[in-house]
């Protein structure tokens, strides 16, 4: 288990050492942060105001933020552990890991190091995030979480965070450069906005668009996200109205169906635990074969 540690610990000091790693982690909720500041936000205040007659302005732009941070969160639970996998690509690339097997170091111990890393600096960058997050919408929002929002919002993050954090252990398992790692993190943290339904409402997509989007576990996690940030803004909003509470569930993503069927709760929960179990088993075997 020392052994474990250790190689954790290097690991999280070689991520955390380079700005650029923790810059492309956070990419995806970057973009997502910049276009709201610059205009998505206002077109989403007015299109939701325009719906929803005589509401007070705050309390739009209060549910708009929310909803926003939201998928900030869940960008940055995505992205994140995908960015900290970087050191075991440049491990591979350089072929550091001879280096390790003329050591008395296990390749077991190896593949735990690397996936406990981007596990770990999957959820304490997260964790930041939501901290600023929750900051933001209290100071500048007005909107304030009940704690526990809070804390079903953390519990939320672990679990996503080690969805993928063994997802993109297995997929990074085949890069053989850091170049293909770094087009790799550009193309996962811009196109992954899209999937979680972040940049657009889910309501906006072609029914078979929104369909596909619900059905993977990017979205889920966000809708899992969503939920939390959301519950009391849009009651604030529409005056505790069920009907229209459902009406903007459904259109930004805070509920999710594919075709006729809901998605709930328990379901996105056991897709991002399945993936987090079944992706680890595989990352760990093809972890084992690249170290040689």
């Amino acid at each position: 288990m020392d052994v474990v540690l250790s190689i954790t610990a290097r690991n999280l000091r070689l991520f955390f050492r380079d700005p650029l790693n923790v810059f492309f982690s956070l990419l995806g909720a970057l973009i997502v942060f910049l276009l709201y500041a610059l205009f998505l936000g206002n077109l989403q205040v007015t299109s939701i105001a325009d719906s929803v007659p005589g509401a007070d302005d705050a309390e739009v732009r209060g549910f708009v933020d929310a909803w926003m941070f939201a998928g900030i969160v869940a960008l940055s639970a995505i992205t994140t552990p995908l960015g900290a996998l970087s050191v075991f690509v440049e491990d591979a690339a350089s072929g550091r890991f001879r280096d390790f097997l003329v050591s008395p170091v296990r390749r077991g111990q190896l593949v735990l190091g690397y996936l406990a890393s981007a596990f770990l600096i999957g959820v304490a960058v997260t964790l930041v995030v939501l901290v600023v997050a929750l900051l933001y919408l209290w100071l500048v929002s007005d909107v304030v979480l009940a704690a526990g929002a809070v804390a079903a919002s953390a519990g939320w993050i672990v679990l996503a965070t080690a969805g993928f954090a063994a997802l993109w252990a297995f997929v990074a398992s085949f890069l053989r450069t850091t170049g293909s790692f770094a087009a790799l993190s550009t193309v996962v943290g811009t196109v992954a906005g899209f999937v979680a339904g972040a940049y657009i409402a889910v309501g906006l997509f072609p029914d078979a668009v929104r369909d596909a989007v619900s059905a993977l576990p990017f979205a889920q996690a966000a809708m899992l996200l969503r939920q939390q940030f959301t519950s009391e803004a849009l009651s604030d909003l529409v005056g505790g109205q069920q009907a229209a509470i459902d009406g903007i569930n459904a259109a930004y993503g805070i509920t999710l169906s594919v075709g006729d069927w809901a998605v709930p709760v328990w379901f996105a929960a056991g897709v991002l635990a399945a993936l987090a179990v079944v992706f680890t088993a595989l990352a760990a075997a093809r972890i084992r074969s690249r170290i040689r």
